[in-house]
């Protein structure tokens, strides 16, 4: 029989835990002398690669000794919560990582929390200690008082602890040890970690926790067995969340090592593996023995709490830069979406529009990101926050919003929040001069905040936030108060018109863009919508005078990003998302219909 371990490795976002994944592959002798490794080599999508995040939860195996180490790289970003807490299920340890100078971080209570309420010790790596502020006795004091506060029994707080550097590659027991290499943390994995309960002679019982697609053999679970054995071409039962029961033959076993995957015959209790024939799989699903079938408990997974309306592109330039730009394709690809990602939802909404759902702006853009890319063109509204009624009463989804910002800047950023309806539960000075700020507050105050926020502290806030629970609504939040520069014709922009533009507020085009008649090009510097003429050119003449040659001086535009765009835009305004451009524009395009819109809402609020 096989020595094996299952770990998660869980932290805070930016914590460290891909770099330390990387370590742990390369001492483990698990790549081959010849192979060539990039850094960071768990985080294989091109927006992973870019902005340095973990999106989805990925598995690897190594082998060290005689033992197999499965090791599962999860997200940190509270928007993935979900990945994480479903990942949490199949490990029987977990190495938490912390940051030596940041602490513990509202997304460090989240998944260790997780970890607790299901019985795990937690192996602590206080990691990044070659920092300049690395405070790693304070950080492991901080643990503790987590661990008390989150009710761990004896054993969890007897939690071993070690002390890293990941991108230098080394761990250790002591600060005063010598820095060598990751030795200590996989003695630590291999003596804390416990073996997998379940034995091969059982009858199988099997969990898919994370789902996988190959154009070849159709969808993949990725599946922890808890119990007996899965063999290539055996029959097995298939037992759904809702207790429904479907029969099918394993076409496809496969087995993970570094970043390789392998097709085997047989695997036994405690691996994790990949597996193909059962056309329905989902997650959560449990693969059972044909003869006696003993599903394991269904997963819950968390609710959404943010939608977005996603529609075909009606503008002017529609269908000039996209591929893909009719209904049926955008449905076909979101419903592909919601194959393998289990924290959104689809549906769609008659009118050529399909309401997204999922856990926060990140995935949301995340996926409007990837579309984009593959030549998708579509328009995106507002978010908005997905509000339940319980008992006759209202609920929105709250949040624990963590904010370190310094000192000077931390009364703008309690009266911004203060605004936003954000109630504040505490207020930390830290040691490198920061104030850390604690607050709970709706999640729709969160809804484009950061880019002010961001603005407010000179780009030196860090914020944070997790999702706490539903609770009463309370009721209207301030939203933007800078109005829109709308362009009320069609054509390409004049750098003359632009540079007169200038003095009326901060412009998102530059000169020969194409504008149309009700999109946005610019914020204006005062509330209300003002609508401009960005193509009107220099009246010529045939008279020459001093001052009618002087060259033009234009300040670089606003870069709209999609994210930067989801924070800006209103409830009356849209963003047109092209594999070429990202355009914020009115919904209504027609001026007309925009003034007797808003003198209809004017109307209602007097009423």
């Amino acid at each position: 029989m096989q020595k094996i371990k299952n770990i998660a490795v869980i932290a805070h976002v930016d914590h460290g835990k891909t770099t330390l994944v990387d370590q742990l592959l390369q001492q483990s002798g698990t790549y081959e002398a010849h192979q060539e490794v990039q850094e960071r080599a768990m985080d294989s999508n091109d927006i992973e690669k870019e902005r340095g995040i973990t999106i989805l939860s990925k598995n690897t195996a190594i082998t060290y000794g005689d033992h197999k180490i499965n090791i599962i790289d999860t997200p940190g970003h509270a928007d993935f919560g979900g990945e994480v807490e479903r990942v949490l299920k199949m490990v029987d340890g977990v190495l938490m990582l912390v940051d030596a100078q940041e602490g513990v971080m509202p997304q460090t209570k989240f998944v260790l929390k997780k970890a607790i309420e299901l019985g795990l010790i937690p192996v602590v790596v206080i990691n990044k200690i070659d920092k300049d502020g690395a405070e790693p006795d304070r950080v492991l004091d901080e643990m503790f008082d987590l661990l008390v506060a989150l009710d761990a029994n004896e054993e969890q707080l007897e939690f071993p602890v070690l002390y890293a550097a990941a991108r230098d590659g080394y761990a250790k027991w002591d600060m005063d040890d010598e820095n060598k290499d990751m030795t200590p943390l996989f003695e630590a994995i291999l003596e804390k970690v416990p073996y997998p309960e379940g034995s091969p002679d059982n009858d199988t019982q099997a969990q898919v926790f994370t789902l996988d697609n190959d154009n070849f053999v159709g969808r993949i679970g990725i599946t922890r067995i808890f119990n007996g054995k899965i063999k290539k071409g055996d029959e097995y039962i298939l037992v759904k969340a809702s207790g429904e029961k479907t029969k099918s033959r394993v076409s496809k076993l496969i087995g993970f090592k570094g970043l390789e995957r392998t097709e085997i015959d047989e695997a036994e209790a405690g691996d994790i593996v990949a597996i193909a024939g059962f056309a329905d799989i989902d997650v959560g699903d449990s693969i059972c023995d044909a003869q006696n079938p003993v599903p394991l408990d269904p997963m819950h997974v968390e609710e959404p709490t943010l939608s977005v309306i996603m529609s075909v592109n009606d503008g002017p330039l529609a269908g000039t830069e996209g591929k893909h730009v009719t209904s049926n394709k955008i449905r076909e690809r979101l419903e592909k979406e919601m194959e393998t990602n289990i924290a959104m939802r689809m549906e769609p909404l008659g009118d050529a529009s399909f309401k997204v759902s999922g856990r926060g702006e990140l995935q949301i853009g995340i996926l409007a990101e990837n579309m984009r890319r593959e030549g998708f063109e579509f328009l995106l509204a507002r978010p908005e926050v997905v509000v339940k009624e319980e008992n006759g009463v209202k609920m929105e989804p709250f949040e624990h919003l963590v904010v370190d910002v310094p000192e000077e800047f931390q009364g703008v950023a309690i009266e911004k929040l203060g605004k936003r309806k954000a109630e504040m539960t505490s207020l930390t000075p830290m040691p490198d001069g920061t104030v850390r700020i604690e607050f709970e507050i709706p999640a729709r105050g969160l809804i484009g905040f950061r880019s002010e926020f961001l603005t407010d502290t000179k780009g030196e806030g860090i914020m944070n936030h997790s999702f706490i629970e539903y609770r009463p609504y309370s009721g209207t939040v301030v939203s933007r108060t800078p109005g829109a520069l709308v362009s009320m014709d069609n054509g390409e922009a004049v750098a003359f018109s632009i540079f007169n533009l200038q003095a009326r507020g901060t412009l998102f085009i530059k000169p020969q863009e194409k504008v149309y008649n009700g999109m946005v090009i610019g914020e204006s510097a005062r509330p209300g919508d003002l609508d401009v003429n960005p193509l009107k050119g220099k009246q010529l003449t045939n008279m020459r005078t001093s001052g009618a040659d002087d060259a033009i001086k234009l300040v670089p535009p606003r870069e709209i990003t999609l994210e930067s765009a989801m924070e800006w835009i209103e409830d009356d305004e849209l963003i047109e998302i092209t594999p070429e451009s990202i355009r914020i524009r009115k919904r209504h395009l027609d001026p007309t219909i925009r003034k007797r819109m808003a003198r209809d809402k004017k109307n209602l609020e007097k009423s």
